[in-house]
């Protein structure tokens, strides 16, 4: 059986060149694409994300660059390229780059995100 896969891009982004020369300790988040349904970011972490959690949606997070140490609800582990994290709805997280490289991932939320339902989480 073969099988053929059409798929047409309505967007074509180069990720090597996102946050390629970052000098601030700021975070770097650029969208990349969504819809109604879903959204996808670019995020460059040179120091953290501090914890928090997202009432309404889901996340997967795709290390494309550097090692960090995450938080995910109880647990805590490092982090790395090629690495693939699910994060459920209501799950407190937050992660520190703690490599050489600034730790640079693609965020995709399910449904869309606009911000509106992240809360921040003091420890």
């Amino acid at each position: 059986m073969i099988l053929t896969v059409c798929v047409k891009s309505q967007t074509v982004i180069h990720l090597d060149t996102i946050g390629q020369k970052i000098n601030s300790p700021n975070n770097l988040v650029r969208a990349l694409a969504g819809d109604s349904l879903s959204n996808s970011f670019c995020i460059v972490i040179p120091k953290e994300v501090k914890a928090h959690k997202h009432v309404w949606h889901s996340e997967q997070v795709y290390v494309l660059q550097g090692l960090g140490e995450m938080r995910l609800g109880d647990k805590s582990f490092r982090i790395q390229k090629g690495d693939l994290i699910f994060i459920p709805k209501n799950t407190v997280h937050a992660v520190k780059s703690i490599g050489d490289t600034v730790l640079k991932v693609i965020s995709i939320q399910s449904p869309r995100f606009d911000g509106s339902d992240r809360v921040m989480v003091n420890e």
